[in-house]
């Protein structure tokens, strides 16, 4: 649900109806539900309930420096074990990239991306980096980072990783990762940029407004004449 875009940063989750919706018990439900506390996905408040966990860019570009590390290593090794039924399905992810930019859709986007990169991990036949890969895209869920303007160049470095393994050609299929990851650690760095600058002319802003509020009040003595 949540690797769905089922909730948005800072929303309350309803742990009775989750129950409900996947007929099982309450008991398992919260058990997960501590396991991604645990993993920062999700917190608990006290007499108020379950929400979804708010990231901030900074997390969020520590998450994305891993996470892209990651994407190389799993396509070097999933370029020695590529066969023409991964081929397909890995190409039959880029018509639904495709339609979600078209529609300026991120969610949709977002979600076929999750199936290209999965499967690129389940092909690397590294159990380890699978699971690393599940929990860290998990992480990035509550991010801030807006995609929009990046996805045609992610899609079309898709395009290029998929013709780089169903050529067989590790290098291309490596290289072309980290063009992706660089795109995405761009636009990461570039929005933090704008976020901090603005959280400082803003805090410069109040200061100058107290100064100013306080310099404008009359003296005691002013008052007192």
């Amino acid at each position: 649900m949540i690797a769905d875009y089922r909730w948005k940063p800072g929303v309350r989750l309803n742990v009775m109806k989750m129950a409900r919706e996947l007929r099982v018990s309450r008991t398992p439900v919260w058990e997960a539900v501590r396991r991604l506390e645990q993993e920062g996905i999700l917190r608990s408040i006290p007499n108020r309930g379950v929400f979804m966990a708010e990231t901030s860019l900074e997390r969020s570009l520590e998450v994305l420096q891993a996470r892209g590390a990651l994407d190389i290593l799993a396509v070097r090794l999933a370029s020695a074990r590529m066969t023409p039924r991964l081929i397909d399905r890995l190409a039959r992810c880029l018509p639904d990239q495709l339609r979600a930019i078209e529609n300026e859709d991120t969610v949709s986007y977002s979600s076929a991306d999750f199936r290209f990169h999965r499967l690129i991990y389940q092909a690397s036949g590294n159990s380890y980096i699978v699971d690393l890969f599940e929990s860290i895209t998990l992480q990035m869920r509550p991010t801030p980072l807006k995609i929009m303007p990046a996805l045609a160049s992610l899609y079309r470095a898709h395009q290029e990783i998929l013709q780089g393994l169903a050529d067989g050609n590790a290098d291309e299929a490596e290289n072309a990762m980290a063009r992706h990851t660089k795109i995405v650690l761009d636009l990461t760095e570039e929005q933090l940029g704008f976020f901090l600058e603005r959280k400082e002319l803003i805090r410069e802003a109040r200061a100058d407004s107290r100064i100013l509020s306080r310099s404008a009040k009359p003296s005691r003595n002013k008052r007192l004449a």
